[in-house]
């Protein structure tokens, strides 16, 4: 076992297999994360030009009876604000054709607010959340409970909505796309 401290000691290579242990810092646990696929998925929220959303890999289910989300979003995202204003959200899994969209709610690109929504086709379901039309899944979500802890804010929605397609989902892992 290799002992190195910091992301940038872990840069150099590595044998294919070796474990690598690091301090129990931020780096490195960002680092070790990157190691799990994620599945991609854009939380929208707001009406008009008031929406916002994000790309997260944090979105899965609560519990299934009752059916609740639960998502992990930055305190300093501009996407948690407008989820306690209006109490609304939705989670919308994205397929292989949607990596401009994961790309836009990134923040890549620099559009914020609205203007993300640009070149896709956005509807509502129940909450009045922003549901992307061609999605492979989207769960229409009103907001339970948001608990705020360290850097994050645990959203919990109760599922008012879901519309979902067969196909090939978006997966995040090592700072990459991947279909699975």
């Amino acid at each position: 076992m290799t002992a190195l401290h910091g992301v940038q000691a872990l840069q150099s290579i590595v044998p294919q297999g070796e474990t690598i242990e690091v301090t129990t810092d931020s780096e490195a646990l960002k680092l070790a994360l990157r190691q799990l696929a994620g599945g991609v998925s854009v939380i929208a929220a707001g009406e008009g030009n008031e929406r916002t959303g994000a790309t997260v890999t944090s979105a899965t289910a609560l519990s299934v009876e009752p059916p609740r989300m639960l998502v992990l979003l930055n305190r300093t995202s501009s996407t948690w604000p407008v989820i306690e204003r209006f109490g609304h959200f939705s989670v919308n899994i994205l397929g292989r054709e949607h990596e401009d969209i994961a790309n836009r709610f990134a923040g890549r690109g620099g559009l914020k607010g609205p203007d993300r929504y640009q070149g896709a086709e956005w509807t509502t379901l129940s909450s009045g959340a922003p549901v992307l039309a061609g999605g492979l899944a989207s769960v229409d979500c009103v907001l339970e409970e948001g608990i705020e802890r360290h850097s994050h804010v645990i959203v919990i929605g109760r599922a008012v909505a879901i519309r979902s397609r067969a196909g090939a989902s978006l997966a995040y892992r090592d700072g990459r796309y991947a279909v699975v």
